[in-house]
């Protein structure tokens, strides 16, 4: 057994989703699409006839024959390919992969799409295209995609719920609901398999990089589709064309035959937005999350990231709150996922909370001496990455904001006992499972009293004195994505909600609210940013916008937001939505416009390229000039980004437009 390194813990409970793929992948721009009559480029190979026709490939075994082979004259290792096919009936067909030359005769990882043989070999042929020998492959199990675990690696585990967002069955009948399958996608457990469809047309799309083929067969919107990994067995060392294969009887069709190498991959030229200053505190991988709070009690602010507080003024002394563990981004995760300090006991020193990979613990400040601080467990139950810190209840202190086992809760300190276990208030009914991913915390009805939000719709928090489980409103919000902004987007007087879509995909919107005459709230969604395929503000795209903050970044008095990607979510590997986009840290700037849809639109102005966010995003002013600092911690580092004071850049200036950002129009670098 070859040896992985990956913390266990940083497995456990997260898990590689199949990515919804459509008939065009939100995330694939691929090399050649295959659209023409000719056979030119390609070459067959044993029992068959083939032909082009009106950007269709179509394969006729030969009676008798044992099948035949239309073989790409270009080679290639790791690829990611997609195509739509269908088997009249009598047909057998699938998709060869490196199909390199051996003594034998030919040699690859073959992936067979008929009907009731759905599955991954090591397929032999002879020199003609004849088939000697098939070997199943073995299950690839794992977050990585570019190694596979062998399955029984406790390293490899994967939460059979995932990133699905859930609902009670109150909120699933009053029209919340998503169903267990959720957006994850099948994975063996739950939901259906996917399977071939008949003499129709099915979608195929598949990503063979470096020993993990992963396949996906008619992936839907919703995620379903995915067939499982394989491992290759060749230790990502084959090399060869691909190759459609057609058998038995019947005739098959290809058609949007389309794919790219995926072995190169290009870093852009580092790049900061002429606003901003970038001050890098730490060249390591230590956490997801920075927070700020004047840590020795000097009247200066301070940055917390993980293991480490930085004393201000500048930034270049840090020591140590717990034992610091540095980590490789490309195969373990940081445990920090999630800081936040303040002074909860009103001594004047803040203590620091620390999601250590979902539990969350405070660690007391010494007051100065030169020790690592005292850390408890404080509240064990949380399940979710994201966790707020908001004052939910209005007593002027922050209260923890979560996803548990008994869905979502709020927790707050008894400020004269710190360290013993907080009381849990509930919010939603115990039956809900909370997403993974997105929160936040609003006044959404104008009542006063802050509400709380999720992917699935928003909890109206009641009265003072009341008991029991909070109304819940649904609404579709996303699949989960980073701490949703509740603001007056287009200044009509009403809350909007500003939401990233998937935290591990693609999307950013802004959710206007409408009350009518009996004061009935609903939401009409704006986009902001979709994928690829779709028109996006200032047109820039890029995936999993895993944190968000929202303030006021351009002294407009209008809140703007601040986002970017998290690069490598789930560690070196293409096991989420564009992996290897640039890691860009993004100000989307509100603009209230009459003629915009909604009365608003978002001027996104690119801060850095080559950075990203982690599960948060801090935002202050550090140096108390007027100017709106960035604070982020990744797995490339920590990161002051000093802004100018707004006086020196109003809104509407030359200085904040995309167009003066020479990386802005594209958020890729490959």
């Amino acid at each position: 057994m070859r040896k992985r390194n990956i913390a266990t813990l940083a497995a456990i409970g997260l898990l590689l989703l199949s990515r919804a793929f459509a008939d065009n992948p939100p995330d694939f721009q691929p090399d050649v699409q295959f659209e023409g009559s000719s056979l030119k480029g390609w070459h067959i190979l044993g029992d068959a006839k083939w032909q082009a026709i009106g950007g269709e490939f179509i394969g006729t075994p030969t009676a008798g024959g044992s099948g035949g082979w239309l073989v790409l004259d270009k080679s290639y290792q790791d690829i990611q390919l997609t195509a739509s096919f269908r088997c009249e009936a009598g047909c057998k067909t699938g998709i060869l992969f490196r199909a390199q030359k051996t003594a034998e005769g030919i040699k690859g990882v073959y992936y067979s799409l008929t009907e009731g043989d759905l599955g991954a070999y090591t397929l032999t042929l002879d020199a003609q295209g004849k088939e000697l020998e098939r070997d199943k492959l073995a299950t690839a199990a794992g977050l990585r995609t570019l190694v596979a675990y062998p399955e029984e690696n406790p390293n490899a585990q994967a939460a059979a719920a995932g990133d699905r967002p859930q609902t009670s069955n109150a909120e699933q009948a009053a029209g919340a609901g998503r169903g267990a399958g959720g957006r994850g996608g099948f994975r063996g457990r739950g939901g259906s398999a996917p399977a071939v469809k008949a003499d129709d047309w099915n979608t195929f799309h598949a990503i063979l990089d470096m020993e993990v083929l992963r396949p996906q067969l008619n992936a839907s919107a919703g995620g379903f589709g995915g067939l499982g990994a394989s491992d290759t067995g060749d230790y990502g060392a084959g090399f060869g064309p691909i190759a459609l294969y057609v058998g038995g009887t019947g005739v098959v069709h290809f058609k949007d035959v389309a794919y790219k190498g995926i072995s190169a991959k290009n870093e852009p030229s580092e790049y900061v937005s002429p606003n901003y200053r970038i001050q890098r505190i730490s060249d390591f991988d230590y956490a997801w999350s920075a927070a700020v709070a004047d840590v020795n009690h000097d009247g200066i602010k301070d940055v917390i990231a993980g293991p480490y507080y930085y004393l201000g003024p500048k930034y270049t002394e840090r020591h140590e709150i717990y034992r610091a563990v540095t980590n490789n981004p490309g195969s373990e995760y940081p445990m920090d996922m999630v800081d936040f300090a303040f002074d909860y006991s009103g001594d004047g020193w803040p203590d620091v909370l620390s999601t250590n990979f979902r539990p969350i613990s405070i660690f007391i400040n010494p007051k100065g001496e030169s020790r690592r601080w005292v850390g408890s467990l404080v509240v064990p139950q949380v399940t979710s990455e994201l966790a707020l810190f908001k004052d939910i209840d209005g007593d002027g202190k922050p209260e923890v904001e979560y996803g548990g086992a008994t869905g979502y809760a709020y927790a707050k300190p008894d400020p004269s006992e710190l360290t013993k276990p907080w009381t849990v208030h509930q919010i939603s009914d115990p039956s809900v499972r909370a997403n993974n991913h997105g929160m936040g915390v609003g006044d959404i009805n104008g009542d006063g009293r802050a509400d709380f939000l999720t992917p699935t719709g928003w909890y109206e928090q009641p009265p003072a004195g009341s008991t029991g489980p909070w109304p819940f409103h649904p609404e579709d919000f996303g699949s989960g994505g980073a701490e949703m902004c509740v603001y007056d987007v287009n200044g009509d007087g009403l809350p909007d909600v500003v939401t990233s879509l998937a935290a591990h995909g693609f999307g950013l919107a802004w959710f206007e609210q409408q009350k009518d005459k009996n004061g009935n709230i609903s939401f009409v969604k704006h986009m902001i940013m979709g994928d690829y395929s779709t028109k996006n503000a200032g047109d820039v795209t890029f995936s999993q916008l895993h944190a968000m903050a929202c303030a006021d970044m351009d002294g407009d008095g209008v809140p703007d937001v601040v986002t970017g990607k998290r690069y490598w979510a789930h560690l070196d590997g293409y096991g989420d939505a564009d992996p290897y986009g640039p890691a860009v840290l993004y100000v989307y700037h509100t603009i209230r416009d009459p003629k915009a849809p909604g009365g608003a639109r978002f001027m996104p102005e690119l801060i850095h390229n080559r950075s990203g966010v982690g599960s948060t995003v801090a935002v202050a002013d550090l140096k108390g000039d007027g100017g709106m600092d960035i604070i982020t911690s990744t797995n490339s580092g920590t990161f002051i980004f000093w802004g100018k004071p707004h006086k020196k850049w109003p809104p509407g200036t030359s200085s904040l437009r995309p167009a003066q950002n020479p990386t802005a129009s594209s958020g890729r670098g490959r």
